[in-house]
């Protein structure tokens, strides 16, 4: 009883949520064509039509979803929508101050990821993983948590039918968690004008995390944990990244160590006497 209540909470906190994920992400995209920007006033407030459109169609995106939900032939188109908007939104949102708060966050998830995975079948009675059977929702009638992107394996090549569930699932962790380092990938090139080395190189290597993963699930058939081939493939490759560019502390302090040296330059712009000092001090 208290799995259904869990999977029914989780299922309307996950069509709120992810119903603004995804009018967030459209929103941003919709405001950048000049066309259709017909305003209406209401309370003191303008709000583009367009807009309000976007709003009621998302709303109505996450109902059809719940609705239907349990529907296999075309229920998972949106929930995969729903899920890659609702990922977006947190990773963008979510901002990790430095590579350290990278290492301790993305480490920690993944001895998590691993213990569901891997130890857990020696702890329960059925000699399953929780993990893989939270996903799967093979606790109950049909129902699942929606935490994961789920695609058909009939739309893979036949290799993968050597798999046991009739879809491959990719929980929504295994995009956000890499995804916080990619984008303080991202924001440290912008700071730094790396020209989007760190940004490409991690994504390049979250793409053979993934790769590798599937690799290794098809040759050992059962589920495996992707944070355990994401975060080595992704950490290495950033931190290989920053020692050939001679920018290891850097990236290590983030964006607070970048304040710091933008607060002192601005500081010795406008006092120009105090600066000399310190330089004849030292």
């Amino acid at each position: 009883m208290s799995y259904f209540f869990l999977v029914y909470v989780m299922i309307a906190i996950f069509c709120i949520a992810s119903a603004m994920s995804l009018y967030n992400c459209l929103a941003a995209l919709i405001r950048k064509i000049p066309y259709g920007q017909c305003v209406i006033v209401c309370c003191g407030k303008s709000t583009e039509v367009r807009l309000i459109f976007l709003s009621g169609l998302c709303i109505a995106i996450a109902i059809v979803w719940a609705i239907f939900r349990n529907e296999d032939r075309w229920a998972w188109i949106l929930q995969d929508i729903l899920g890659i908007a609702f990922c977006l939104n947190l990773i963008k949102t979510l901002k990790l101050p430095n590579f350290k708060s990278c290492v301790i966050l993305l480490g920690l998830l993944l001895l998590y990821d691993v213990f569901f995975v891997f130890i857990t079948p020696f702890i329960t009675k059925n000699g399953e993983s929780i993990m893989v059977e939270l996903a799967a929702g093979h606790f109950g009638n049909n129902e699942k948590l929606p935490v994961v992107i789920r695609v058909p394996k009939l739309m893979y090549f036949s290799v993968m039918s050597v798999c046991l569930m009739p879809v491959s699932i990719l929980g929504f962790g295994d995009i956000i968690v890499p995804g916080l380092l990619i984008a303080y990938c991202r924001r440290f090139d912008v700071q730094t004008g790396s020209s989007s080395i760190y940004y490409v190189s991690s994504t390049i290597a979250y793409a053979i995390g993934m790769i590798l993963t599937f690799v290794v699930l098809v040759l050992m058939k059962k589920g495996q944990p992707a944070l355990l081939y994401l975060v080595p493939c992704t950490l290495i490759t950033a931190s290989v990244v920053a020692w050939r560019r001679k920018e290891m502390k850097r990236f290590w302090k983030g964006s607070s160590y970048q304040m710091m040296d933008h607060l002192d330059s601005a500081t010795n712009e406008e006092n120009p006497v105090i600066a000399g000092e310190q330089i004849d001090q030292q």
